[in-house]
């Protein structure tokens, strides 16, 4: 999927949310005709039941499988790190990517036991985006090409498509662009992160307000996401949009990943109903996030490590939701009495 040229490079971006199709009626429909065929009592699956209409909805299959489904982690720095915003020094977001390649971080364990497919993609690691306390994160040429570049998340082929992070001090970027996107009280949107000190979340509320109040009147969404976003956030958003475009289900890990996608939510309401939200964050904004967006958490987990893992854990119930469908006898197949047969 590429972006073709255009007067304005966001002008791509908005063009392809015009474009975005709807769900598969006629699978999700076949979903249900089956599954009130299955050996169960009706609905007694609850929320599995639930999954497997979603997959089918976005992926047009009447029985639902999963069989390549990837995690793609989008690791990038961030200026505003020298403001001593975060825990630990931005050299750590390397030194993550590295650790993720050996196999040495949760993610890798968790995609080892639910058999998912890893990418990571390395966002210029060694040229953090521009403080944003003090200028845009992007040029709107650039922020544009980081989309494009997280679009590339789908190529090769998957039926599932897991977003998460890694970037030391996103949290602090997330806080300004939700608070950029939804108002309030910009500290409200501010966080522990990776375990700051209190002198140090007087730091990050401090350099979240001084963001928000730079970019005071910007409403469009892609201006808020390039003036203070960062490039995961931009790839995540890239990314979710193509899978849309595919009619590949999504799911959304964390706060980070949240505040990403909410940028598409603010260009369209409509834009995230092929993801599901993986969990509900520790960090105390990410609920405030969801309310915002109209999502349920699928688990809750006090969970607030990034790097997909969240998502990673939702994926294996969502496989097992499609494993289940399809591969339960119904009633007939099994010769079981079904409700009503005498």
């Amino acid at each position: 999927m590429s972006l073709s040229p255009s007067a304005l490079p966001f002008d791509d971006i908005r063009n392809l949310i015009r474009q975005m199709p709807g769900p598969d009626e006629d699978a999700v429909a076949e979903v249900r005709a089956r599954d009130a065929q299955l050996t169960k009592p009706a609905g007694s699956l609850g929320k599995l039941e639930e999954l497997a209409e979603w997959l089918a909805g976005w992926s047009g299959r009447g029985r639902p499988k999963v069989s390549r489904p990837v995690v793609a982690i989008f690791a990038a720095n961030h200026g505003v790190a020298d403001k001593g915003v975060s825990a630990f020094p931005a050299s750590v977001t390397r030194q993550m990517v590295e650790n993720f390649a050996a196999g040495g971080a949760a993610i890798n364990q968790i995609c080892i036991a639910h058999d998912l497919g890893l990418k990571i993609f390395d966002l210029a690691l060694d040229m953090p985006t521009p403080d944003i306390t003090e200028e845009d994160a992007f040029d709107e040429a650039n922020c544009a090409a980081t989309m494009a570049f997280g679009m590339e998340a789908v190529a090769g082929g998957t039926d599932l498509l897991c977003i998460g992070e890694m970037g030391i001090a996103n949290t602090t970027v997330a806080s300004a662009l939700l608070a950029g996107l939804f108002g309030g009280v910009p500290g409200d949107w501010v966080g522990p992160g990776t375990g700051v000190d209190a002198e140090g979340m007087a730091r990050k509320r401090a350099a979240v307000e001084q963001a928000v109040a730079r970019i005071e009147g910007t409403s469009d969404p892609l201006e808020v996401l390039r003036r203070v976003g960062g490039r995961e956030l931009a790839a995540m958003a890239g990314a979710v949009l193509a899978a849309r475009l595919q009619r590949t289900p999504v799911i959304v890990d964390g706060f980070v990943a949240t505040a990403a996608v909410a940028v598409l939510h603010a260009m369209d309401p409509r834009a995230l109903d092929h993801c599901l939200f993986a969990h509900l964050s520790a960090e105390p904004a990410h609920r405030m996030a969801l309310e915002k967006l109209g999502k349920e958490p699928l688990l809750d987990l006090g969970m607030r490590l990034g790097e997909g893992t969240g998502a990673a854990l939702a994926a294996g119930i969502v496989r097992a939701a499609a494993q289940v469908h399809d591969g339960m006898a119904t009633f007939a197949d099994a010769g079981v009495s079904g409700k009503g047969d005498n």
